[in-house]
């Protein structure tokens, strides 16, 4: 067989099967339609196999990517699968959600060349396979005394349970909400990523051992203190996000109508907010939603807000479409679907009615200066050009904040904003306290959070005297699959040594 090279591969990127405009705006059904068998075999030989793989370490968990794609490539999809468990297991949900465009794909070498090798929707593939043949990685976990704590089961939470209750630690997930997944069950609509594909994903980190509490929320009804001295947990991980919601502080604010995006999604998502009146979470939109910000929450809550039966939904940004945030996908779905843009313009005061509802915005025309310290340049407002906005509904999505309740209810260090420091281990300024996500760097992404849980699993285990990950695999005879201790090494004794 020919040597693959920039010339002999497939030169177009397989094109992701979506349905229809007309037809998505009027359901929560998943817009992207996924990868056929078929798709998938000619994407996945756009893959040189390169020595360099720049792929992987642009991949925030270490995905040993040329090696997933070359099994799809030999129609190994259970060896696919096998490949990227090693390093994931949500990898349907990854598939989906990450932006795959800013790290692994983004250093693609083909990337240099053509368009990358569509590694997101090839993970997505199988993923999605893995989820219909009922693939698991059955695990012989060999139990240790450990009892480690995690605070929080989104990306950054469920990863760090996972590789801890491989090592055999008794892992115990502490979630604030009804149900676990964290951002990805509140924040992302259906119709970028189902439900049903969260939880079957969660069940592999279910089926390691790990228990999971939900509707506790740790720091009122008990704090991490009483975890470590009380309730006998030798450590624990925070990974409790960033979902503390931000405003602009205009006039107007505490209007009949404003919400956060925040509220908005989780009240559709988890609330069931778009089946009322069958469930009585109600979300009164009216006639005409804008929503504040461009980034990928922003899109979000437009693309909801459609659904909900607004006539009209309108983008505010300050800036112009090259600078928008979102991926470039999800606004090119969302101007598919009707979306109506107004770049270059900034709210200055939310209008209301004799009952205090919002009807209307005042706003300034921007334009752009210098670059600020983002890089991308400074919106300045032009003189004279204000103008007023009808609207019913103002949602806001320009960013989000720390979740308070961890840092008003601990000694733990936090930096100016609220966030909790930690080191590049994650280890935080308490003895035995780890934190990782969304909680210690700001908003970012699914990927980036389960990066930060695998490295703070592996400062735990080191913490704990444990086996590093590389050494947790035992070679015996008869057993395809174990993670503990190897039986040779059974009668050593742990020491840890008592924080000075």
């Amino acid at each position: 067989m020919a040597r693959k090279t920039i010339r002999n591969i497939p030169r177009e990127r397989t094109a992701m099967p979506t349905r229809a405009p007309a037809e998505r705006i009027r359901n929560f059904d998943e817009v992207a339609i996924g990868y056929s068998v078929d798709d998938a075999l000619v994407e996945a030989e756009r893959c040189l196999m390169c020595p360099q793989q720049p792929c992987v370490a642009g991949c925030p968990v270490g995905i040993d990517i040329p090696g997933f794609i070359q099994h799809i490539c030999d129609k190994d999809f259970r060896g696919a699968y096998e490949v990227l468990a090693d390093s994931t297991l949500l990898p349907a949900i990854c598939g989906r959600v990450c932006p795959q465009e800013d790290q692994c794909e983004g250093v693609c070498v083909v990337g240099d060349h053509l368009e990358p090798v569509a590694i997101g929707r090839l993970e997505r593939f199988v993923g999605d396979r893995a989820i219909a043949e009922g693939w698991n990685r059955p695990a012989v976990i060999e139990a240790n005394r450990f009892k480690v704590a995690i605070i929080g089961a989104g990306p950054a939470g469920i990863a760090c349970a996972a590789d801890l209750a491989k090592a055999g630690c008794e892992v115990t997930i502490y979630e604030a909400l009804h149900r676990p997944g964290g951002v990805l069950t509140y924040g992302i609509p259906e119709f970028r990523l189902p439900n049903p594909v969260i939880d079957a994903e969660f069940r592999a980190v279910i089926e390691l051992g790990v228990k999971v509490e939900c509707n506790i929320l740790v720091g009122r009804l008990f704090t991490i203190r009483q975890l470590r001295d009380e309730m006998g947990f030798d450590a624990v991980f925070v990974g409790t996000g960033a979902g503390y919601p931000s405003f602009m502080g205009i006039p107007g604010e505490a209007l009949n109508g404003v919400l956060s995006a925040n509220e908005f999604l989780t009240r559709c998502n988890l609330m069931q907010a778009g089946d009322f009146p069958h469930h009585d979470t109600p979300v009164d939109l009216g006639r005409k939603v804008v929503v504040i910000g461009a980034g990928i929450t922003a899109m979000d809550a437009m693309r909801v807000s459609l659904r909900l039966g607004a006539a009209e939904v309108h983008c505010l940004y300050r800036r112009s479409r090259a600078e928008c945030p979102a991926r470039a996908e999800e606004l090119e779905h969302a101007e598919e679907e009707g979306i109506l843009f107004n770049w270059l313009a900034a709210p200055v005061e939310i209008l209301g009615d004799s009952d205090h509802k919002v009807r209307g915005l005042r706003c300034l025309r921007m334009e752009l200066g210098e670059p600020d310290d983002s890089g991308r340049r400074r919106p300045v407002p032009v003189a004279g050009s204000e103008f007023e906005f009808e609207c019913d509904t103002v949602i806001y999505a320009i960013g989000t904040n720390a979740n308070p309740i961890i840092g008003q209810t601990s000694n733990l260090e936090l930096n100016r904003r609220g966030y909790i420091v930690a080191d590049g281990d994650q280890r935080t300024s308490l003895a035995g306290v780890f934190a990782g996500g969304d909680i210690v760097t700001g908003a970012a992404t699914v990927i980036l959070a389960m990066g930060a849980g695998r490295r703070a699993a592996q400062a735990i285990r080191a913490y704990l005297g444990l086996r590093s990950g590389a050494e947790l695999a035992v070679s015996d005879p008869g057993r395809s699959r174990a993670f503990g201790i190897d039986r040779r090494q059974r009668r050593h004794s742990r020491v840890r040594l008592a924080a000075s």
